[in-house]
């Protein structure tokens, strides 16, 4: 053991495991940028030539590496196809071109100048999963200073010892590189649940801890580290009675890890015989087979958004039908919920026109916008109801507000019916409709919402901004966000009551779905089935295996009669100890129940 103090960091587990060992530091140290102003119009086409033979070299570049991935990682090279795409957008292709001739200036600077007017873009951005995607412009746009630049940033080919890879980031084209059997952990500086370090971890089941922000200025190579990708945790150069802990960890960890794995594939059944559909949230069709894994029953979310955002040009009718119908045949049956287009003013697409707008997450976006251009619309719908021939493919309509905006969209589904009827076109005539249920008015209309549609999703992620008027990237607020709210909860039992009433199901898609603390509540409150990220299917199935419907409704009745999130929470733990202590450990103390 090192003689250094131990140190901990704190930052996100996107990949579960516990990995104890030396740390191998990836030196990429940051490409200097210079700026040289140009005298004549031939120097500016001799930069057009030098950026245009970077972005060739990129190209091949991660073309290879797309490649090189091979069968056990074939389903993750769509997240170089997106690099492909970037190289290829107006934003910084076109955009870095139209710089040099312009300002005349050198090719590197502007490239910096295009990327810099891209952050601002994403930065403007709400969505969260859309704002981290920037990552991958920053990415391409570093391998095209490296072009031209002439450096070499590679030293992951010779690993062949075991390590824990410390980085400022990570991207499929890097792990390509990388014999991953001598890869113990990954920790980087950039990244989030969502990032390519965090997918491609989870794809291989290698413990991984991301957004550290200054570990690689922290961690020296041969340093001894832990990685928790459960915790977010990083102890470096632990003490002996820490790395004794953690060894006891890792090997109950191990344990478990291979025990829910097994157990991943049985049905979600309570002990007193109530079934849970158990799906999962995707954004593309390549992750379908990593959710299989995990044990999803169902698709209860399939996100388009990224169709729209990760090229240059929209997406044609047969991009989107060929994309829905490869998840349709891979899920074998079992059901696939494709929501239409969630994009608005908030969010970046290369070929939508959007007006700015003050106040964007209230603005013209969803269902909104989509009624709006119709043709965008009908374009999707076409795609969805084409897919529904090879599975059961459903459509649900994310930010329905009320009855009329319901009835606009069905009326435009009806007319893309009557077009494929009269083309001879294959479909599914008795395709499910359903809507998200995401604003307090469809909370307060439920009950008329449900005569008109098969089911309901609670999308909880944007019902709880709105109907708490937080804004949960907005680290001044972000603390009031808060699933266990009584307002929360109490909405969630008025949605499942009248959805039952009309005979309709009822499920959960947001965040609140998978969070293991919250779903026997859930259960509770009657609803018939959760989606999340597909690394919690497993743990969520277990806790309900475990959990009896009839206690827990009970319990949540008791929950409702609280005033405050945090005497629900402390409820929660205090029943969770109860009834789970071998998951969430002994009962907490009870400082005042009621």
């Amino acid at each position: 053991m090192s003689a250094s103090k131990e140190k901990a960091m704190q930052g996100v587990g996107v990949s579960p495991g516990i990995a104890i060992g030396r740390a191998l530091v990836v030196a990429r140290n940051p490409v200097q940028v210079p700026y040289r102003p140009l005298e004549n119009q031939e120097q500016a086409r001799r930069e057009v030539e030098r950026f245009q033979s970077a972005l060739a070299a990129t190209r091949a570049e991660l073309t290879a590496a797309r490649d090189e991935l091979g069968d056990a990682m074939a389903d993750y090279s769509y997240i170089i196809d997106a690099h492909l795409s970037i190289l290829q957008d107006k934003m910084i292709s076109q955009r870095t071109l139209d710089l040099i001739s312009r300002q005349k200036i050198n090719a590197e600077w502007a490239l910096s100048l295009a990327e810099a007017e891209a952050k601002q873009v994403f930065e403007n951005i709400q969505d969260e999963y859309i704002r981290s995607r920037f990552s991958d412009v920053a990415y391409v746009t570093e391998l095209l200073l490296r072009h031209m630049s002439g450096q070499n940033h590679s030293q992951l080919s010779t690993i062949r010892e075991k390590v824990v890879v410390v980085a400022h980031d990570l991207s499929p084209a890097d792990t390509t590189q990388m014999d991953l059997d001598w890869i113990m952990g990954f920790v980087t500086d950039m990244g989030g649940p969502t990032s390519h370090t965090a997918i491609m971890a989870q794809a291989k089941a290698i413990p991984a801890v991301v957004g550290l922000e200054r570990v690689t200025s922290e961690v020296s190579g041969g340093d001894f580290v832990i990685v928790d990708g459960s915790s977010g945790d990083l102890i470096i150069n632990p003490d002996d009675e820490t790395l004794h802990d953690y060894r006891d960890k890792q090997e109950a960890y191990e344990l478990y890890a291979q025990e829910i794995l097994t157990q991943a594939h049985l049905a979600a059944e309570t002990v007193d015989g109530r079934f849970l559909d158990v799906g999962a949230n995707i954004e593309l069709s390549e992750e379908v087979g990593t959710v299989l894994t995990y044990g999803a029953e169902s698709i209860g979310l399939y996100r388009t958004e990224f169709l729209y955002v990760s090229q240059a040009t929209l997406p044609s009718e047969e991009d989107l039908f060929a994309n829905f119908q490869a998840v349709a045949l891979r899920m074998e049956g079992r059901p696939v919920n494709i929501r239409t287009l969630d994009i608005g003013g908030d969010k970046f697409a290369s070929s939508l026109e959007l007006a700015p707008e003050i106040n964007p997450a209230l603005g013209l976006r969803a269902i909104r916008y989509c009624l709006k251009e119709r043709e965008l619309f009908k374009n999707q719908l076409r795609a969805i109801l084409r897919a529904s021939a090879f599975g059961e493919v459903r459509v649900m309509f994310p930010l329905i507000s009320g009855v009329g905006e319901l009835l606009q969209a069905k009326e435009v589904l009806a007319e893309v019916t009557e077009e494929l009827s009269a083309k001879g076109v294959d479909f599914d005539p008795d395709m499910k409709v359903g809507i998200m249920i995401e604003v307090p008015s469809a909370v307060a209309v439920a009950d008329l919402l449900a005569e008109h549609v098969d089911f309901f999703s609670i999308g909880t992620n944007d019902l709880i901004q709105y109907s708490l008027a937080i804004d949960r990237v907005n680290e001044y607020v972000a603390h009031l966000y808060q699933p266990l709210h009584p307002a929360v909860l109490r909405m969630v039992r008025q949605v499942v009551n009248a959805g039952h009433a009309e005979g309709i199901t009822v499920s959960m898609c947001g965040e609140m779905a998978g969070d293991v603390r919250s779903v026997p509540l859930l259960l509770g409150l009657g609803l018939d089935g959760l989606s999340m990220n597909a690394l919690a299917i497993p743990r969520v199935k277990q806790i309900l295996r475990q959990a009896s419907a009839r206690t827990w409704r009970d319990l949540a009745r008791h929950a409702l009669s609280y005033a405050t999130a945090a005497e629900v929470s402390a409820f929660v733990d205090r029943e969770l100890g109860r009834h789970f202590s071998e998951i969430f450990g002994p009962v907490p103390a009870d400082p005042g129940a009621r």
